[in-house]
């Protein structure tokens, strides 16, 4: 299934809109799955109630982290849809069931179309049509478990042996970027920091950041605390997150 959005700044939309439009790329009974998930969550009644009628009396229901977020979501044929703050696209939301989330990700690695890419590519697909949080950490869980790609498919650093990093030459030369989440959760409720340090002096920048942070936040914080300040490095070293390889940074 792909999903298009188009950006609203109110949850009303004209009669006209096309909010969304959907191509079955995958069956309609995994999407009634995830609708009929909704009626078995509180917070996500209440979202839908808010939406598909906006009152006080349906805003007052909502928990007071989603009141903050309600602009993020919106309803369209009874799925519930949310967009992160910078990107205004929308991916439909899919609550936590492992059970419906592994069928999900079934479509994206496992289907004979599909034919078990490895992570990168479901994880690319998935995130532009599907929201949850951790996606990062569940479909490199799901593809480690897979027993096709544990027999048939070689390991991820075979291809070439690991080369040693040169040592750069001057400061913020050479940067390396990480992630480090699961930590206490601040007053802003982010319970994640986001590193970048200079290879050379060993200078460290870090910022908080949410779970479900994106690779435009992340370039939007590389830009603030490392560019402004010590210009552009000549590479970058980070892990394989797909925050730190999607093509905005290319």
């Amino acid at each position: 299934m792909r999903v298009y959005g188009v950006a609203h700044s109110t949850n009303k939309i004209p009669s006209n809109a096309v909010l969304f439009r959907v191509t079955p790329l995958q069956s309609s009974s995994l999407l009634y799955e995830v609708k009929a998930a909704y009626a078995h969550d509180t917070d996500a009644k209440h979202l839908i109630e808010f939406l598909s009628a906006t009152s006080d009396k349906a805003r007052r229901k909502l928990a007071p982290r989603l009141r903050a977020r309600v602009h993020l979501y919106r309803v369209h044929d009874g799925l519930l849809f949310y967009s992160a703050v910078d990107d205004n696209v929308f991916h439909v939301v899919v609550l936590n069931d492992p059970n419906l989330r592994s069928r999900i990700m079934y479509e994206y690695h496992d289907v004979p179309t599909a034919g078990h890419p490895g992570r990168e590519k479901p994880y690319s697909r998935l995130t532009r049509d599907f929201y949850w949080n951790h996606r990062y950490k569940w479909v490199p869980k799901y593809v480690r478990t897979c027993d096709v790609c544990q027999r048939v498919k070689p390991a991820p650093h075979s291809q070439a042996p690991m080369q040693p990093l040169l040592t750069p030459s001057e400061c913020w030369e050479s940067v390396s970027m990480d992630f480090v989440f699961g930590l206490p959760r601040d007053s802003r409720r982010k319970t994640g920091i986001v590193v970048f340090v200079d290879r050379f002096s060993k200078m460290v920048h870090l910022a908080a950041v949410a779970a479900e942070v994106t690779s435009v936040q992340t370039a939007s914080l590389f830009v603030d605390m490392v560019f402004k300040h010590h210009g552009m490095p000549s590479d970058f070293v980070s892990d394989r997150d797909p925050r730190f390889t999607a093509r905005f940074w290319q």
